[in-house]
């Protein structure tokens, strides 16, 4: 069984209240976004696991294929070993939820192969156990996204027909870090209004708070955001807590020169939403 785990970017985030738990309750929208990973899943005699691709930075238990396998296997003693095999295409540390999608569909795939039975609510439970935006990609589609971001509020939000660009650098950013550079607040936007503001006018008011101090410490960031714009975006922002920074564009638009500036120093991908 294969299937194709696919990341998301987030349309604007605020981190509105600390939580007692230690965690921080945010608003974002999640917007699925068709770059992935290939995710293949086979019953086999011993459990296995294998990456290819893009490097990970974790150790081979730590892997979210791994955690989510074992996380089900604790409920359902009787589901067999399977060969995990995973070729990462998505970078790690993006701010685009690679590998929990990987977890997720992990999970999913799971559901299938062993008759698990589970529904929805089910799967974005566990989900939620491995990450905290796990569980938005079990019905990976555009939402709002509030409490630790595994809250999910229905949005209608289409951003069909036009393009996307993600460029990421190789830096990284420490998503404890960010947090505490950040002074929660309630939100100055309401993210609700996105399918009614023009996406032209995005950039007045869709704000990533993480934006302004981490543009401080890898100014790198504030430049390609700056380069997208100059390039002709309609909008562009950072994604998560970084650090890649995407940018959306009209389906005429050239970006091909954009792109290939892009390519010689930084990951970057284009793909049509």
């Amino acid at each position: 069984m294969t299937e194709h785990p696919n990341c998301k970017i987030n349309i604007g985030l605020s981190v509105v209240e600390k939580r007692p738990d230690g965690y921080h309750n945010l608003e974002s929208v999640f917007y699925p976004v068709p770059l992935h990973d290939d995710l293949e899943i086979e019953r086999s005699t011993a459990f296995s696991f294998s990456q290819n691709g893009i490097a990970l930075d974790c150790e081979y238990c730590d892997n979210l294929c791994v955690k989510a396998y074992h996380l089900l296997l604790s409920e359902f003693p009787h589901i067999g070993p399977v060969s995990i095999r995973l070729t990462k295409r998505i970078p790690s540390g993006a701010g685009m939820g690679g590998g929990s999608a990987d977890a997720a569909f992990t999970l999913k795939m799971l559901n299938t192969l062993f008759v698990l039975g589970l529904d929805t609510k089910q799967l974005q439970s566990y989900a939620a156990r491995l990450g905290a935006d796990c569980a938005f990609f079990i019905e990976n589609k555009p939402v709002l996204a509030k409490g630790k971001g595994d809250e999910f509020e229905d949005i209608r939000l289409d951003l069909a027909g036009y393009r996307l660009l993600l460029v990421k650098p190789n830096v990284g950013v420490s998503t404890a870090e960010a947090y505490r550079s950040i002074v929660p607040a309630p939100a100055t936007f309401d993210l609700r209004q996105l399918e009614r503001t023009p996406i032209e006018d995005w950039k007045h008011f869709v704000v990533n708070e993480f934006e302004k101090p981490i543009f401080e410490k890898l100014p790198i960031l504030a430049q390609i955001k700056q380069d997208l714009y100059n390039g002709g975006a309609v909008y562009a922002a950072m994604s998560g807590s970084g650090s890649t920074v995407y940018a959306i564009f009209g389906a005429d638009s050239d970006t091909a020169e954009l792109q290939k500036a892009f390519e010689k120093r930084f990951f970057t991908a284009v793909v049509e939403l």
